[in-house]
Order: structure tokens, then C-alpha cells, then sequence
């Protein structure tokens, strides 16, 4: 486990000071030691504690194998998140935010496989067919999406959070991330709101030793937990190779065995069976009609049970929302019932940033009513709730 940071230190690297106090936030209250020399003093005790609760959850986040985006385009900050973020290899924005990052993301992404087109042009050969003019072009181009983009092409979809560096420098960035809920991690100063923000760490975001110090907290923990799950996965690797591992000599013995009966039993079913060709007309026409009702019997079952596993007859999922579900597992009424709101929204959010203000949390309700075949009840509580549309 790496080690916590101490009040010492974050004292010698200047993250106690604030702004002046006639630009404080009134909010920031709870966290501001005292006043000195019309400057507010933030308290490092209760920045020591908010720094391991956010480092913990950053941890958890990277363990599970989500991005973490990092936001950082004041002068200060740049260098010093572009070489500790890239050390962990995550995505990070240093140059200005583009608008819509995270809201608009299917066109971003446009934007970074016309990035990766132009790399496959030049490796082809393609690109050396074109005129000195157009060439010309295409590298600025190139030069342009790499210097704004660049840092993120490896992010295939919205990140498990945000950490940003100067909340009111980056104020779309943060309205962009509440809209979609996903969790904002901040160093927040004394004359920034921190309402907004899900882990709030009260620090100086001025000063580059204040940055470099909380920056380099804060990838410790995202590097734990990348370990983790990198020996996690080690351990599966692990278990997977003995579980399928060559089998016994007795377990070989037994099976050759077992199959040796089989064959000695095959012959006389066989000879039982043969006598069956002596049936009279009516009796073979009577055996086609019994075997013809089996073969109907299956297939009604397979329309009944398709029928009761219809998601759209929850109010509010249509029929992209329903196939998102099925994708992630969830295809019947049964398994929705049991599934988490925010968890159904994590799955529609990733699937379609247009399905990203559904609300579902009536959803699981409505399936349980479903899974237990109360239509008449669940019929009567969609007329009266408020049901959204995708």
C-alpha cells in the first residue's frame, strides 16, 4: 500500500493556501482553517481525510477496469498531469475542453478514428498519392487532433469519473459529467463551489507543488488498484489452466469404460425397435399425429416464454433500451426485477449517450409485477404513474 500523505508535507508544498477572502465561496466554509493576512487558510487535517477517501475510491475505480479522466488545462497544471496521468495510462484533457467530450461522445470519437485513418493511410502508402497541398493538410490536420485529442484515443467509452484540477476553470467539464452522473473527483479552492463535486479535496490549485503533491497521491491509488486487478486476473489465468488441465489415467479408464457399455447396450434398443414395422395404416397415422403435437408443444412453449420476457411492456424501456438490457444479460422479467437502478443506467448510458436521461428506477417495480404475472395490477400502476419515453 502506498503511503499517506502527511499534513507536514502538504504544509511545505503550499496546499493550505487559499484565495483572498473577499473572493471566497461561502460554501467552502467547512474546510477553511482561518484568515490570515486577508487570505483564508484551508484546513490540511480535513484534506488529509478527503484526499484517502477520494484515493480509495479511485482505487476501486481503477480496479475495476474503468477510466478515470483527467482535466487540467491551466498553465500550471499541464506538465505535471501529463506526466503522472500518463505513468498510469489514463486519458487526460490538457488543452481546451471540447465541448460536448463527454455528452457528445460518439462524435468525439468520430473525430479519433479520423486520427487513427490518416496513421493507416501513411503505413499504406495512400497518403504519398496525394498532391503536396493535400498532404499538407492532412498533417496539420493530424497535428490538430493529436494535440486535442491525442491523450485520449485509447478511452473507447465514458470514463467510471473525473478528476479535475480548478473547478471554475473547468465548469463545463463538470456540468457535462453531472449530467451523465458519473463521479467528479476535484481539487477545489476557497472561492470554488463544491456542491457539484462527489469527493472534494480542499487545496491549493494555484501553486505546481500543490498539484504535483496531490497528483502523485492520487495516481499511487489509481496504481494500487490497477495491481490489483492485475493480479486478480493473474490468479483467474491461473485457476482457469488447472481446471482444464489434462485429466487422470483413472479418469481415462472410466470414460472408455462408460463408452464400451454404451456401444454393448446400443444393439438390442435396436432390435425392440424393429418390430414397429408391421403397424397398420391407422396406427402410423395416429404415431404422426402424437409426434407432430410434440414437435408443436416446444414451440409454444418458446412463444409463451418469448412473450413474458417482452421488456417493452415496462413503462418507459423501448425497443433500443430493451435490446441494451439483453446485451448486458438482462433479458427477462425476472433478472430486471433483481438488477440496480444505477446500475440499468450505467448500461443504457454506455449504450447510447441518447438514452442517458431515462430514469429507471420504477423499472425493477415494474418487473417484479411482471415476473410474478400481476398484469392487472402492473396495467393499473402504469396508468397511474408518469412513465418515461426513449
Amino acid at each position: 500500500m502506498a503511503k499517506k500523505a502527511e499534513v507536514k508535507e502538504l504544509l511545505e508544498a503550499g496546499v493550505h493556501f487559499g484565495h483572498l477572502t473577499r473572493k471566497w465561496n461561502p460554501n467552502m466554509a467547512p474546510y477553511i482553517y482561518m484568515e490570515r493576512n486577508g487570505i483564508h487558510v484551508i484546513n490540511l487535517y480535513k484534506t488529509v481525510a478527503k484526499l484517502e477517501e477520494a484515493n480509495e475510491a479511485l482505487s476501486k475505480i481503477a480496479a475495476s477496469g474503468r477510466k478515470i479522466l483527467f482535466v487540467a488545462t491551466k498553465k500550471q497544471a499541464k506538465d505535471i498531469v501529463a506526466e503522472k496521468v500518463a505513468n498510469v495510462n489514463m486519458p487526460y484533457i490538457t488543452e481546451r475542453w471540447p465541448g460536448g467530450m463527454l455528452t457528445n461522445f460518439v462524435t468525439i470519437r468520430k473525430a479519433v478514428k479520423k486520427m487513427a485513418s490518416i496513421d493507416r493511410m501513411k503505413k499504406d502508402g495512400t497518403f504519398n498519392t496525394l498532391s503536396k497541398k493535400e498532404r499538407l493538410q492532412v498533417d496539420r490536420l493530424r497535428a490538430k487532433l493529436e494535440k486535442n485529442l491525442g491523450s485520449i484515443s485509447d478511452m473507447t467509452r465514458l470514463p467510471g469519473a473525473l478528476f479535475i484540477v480548478d473547478t471554475m476553470r473547468e465548469h463545463i467539464a463538470v456540468k457535462e459529467a453531472q449530467k451523465l452522473n458519473i463521479p467528479i473527483f476535484a481539487m477545489v479552492d476557497t472561492n470554488s463551489d463544491p456542491r457539484p463535486i462527489n469527493y472534494v479535496i480542499p487545496s491549493n490549485d494555484d501553486a505546481s507543488k500543490s498539484i504535483n503533491i496531490i497528483l502523485t497521491e492520487v495516481t499511487n491509488a489509481i496504481a494500487a488498484g490497477l495491481e490489483e486487478r492485475k493480479s486478480e486476473k493473474q490468479a483467474e489465468k491461473e485457476g482457469v489452466a488447472q481446471e482444464t488441465a489434462a485429466p487422470s489415467k483413472a479418469e481415462v479408464v472410466e470414460k472408455v469404460e462408460e463408452e464400451k457399455a454404451v456401444t454393448a447396450k446400443a444393439p438390442k434398443e435396436e432390435k425392440a425397435e424393429a418390430p414397429k414395422a408391421k403397424d397398420t395404416p391407422e396406427q402410423v397415422k395416429d404415431d404422426a399425429e402424437v409426434i407432430s403435437e410434440k414437435k408443436e408443444k416446444p414451440e409454444a412453449k418458446k412463444a409463451v416464454k418469448a412473450e413474458s420476457d417482452d421488456l417493452t411492456k415496462i413503462e418507459g424501456i423501448g425497443p433500443k433500451a430493451a435490446e441494451a438490457l439483453s446485451n448486458a444479460g438482462i433479458d427477462s422479467y425476472a433478472k430486471l426485477a433483481k438488477a440496480n437502478a444505477d446500475k440499468i443506467k450505467e448500461i443504457l448510458t454506455e449504450a447510447s449517450s441518447r438514452m442517458a436521461h431515462l430514469d429507471p428506477g420504477s423499472w425493477p417495480k415494474q418487473a417484479k409485477m411482471a415476473a410474478d404475472g400481476n398484469w392487472d395490477e402492473l396495467q393499473d400502476w402504469q396508468e397511474k404513474a408518469k412513465g418515461g419515453v426513449e
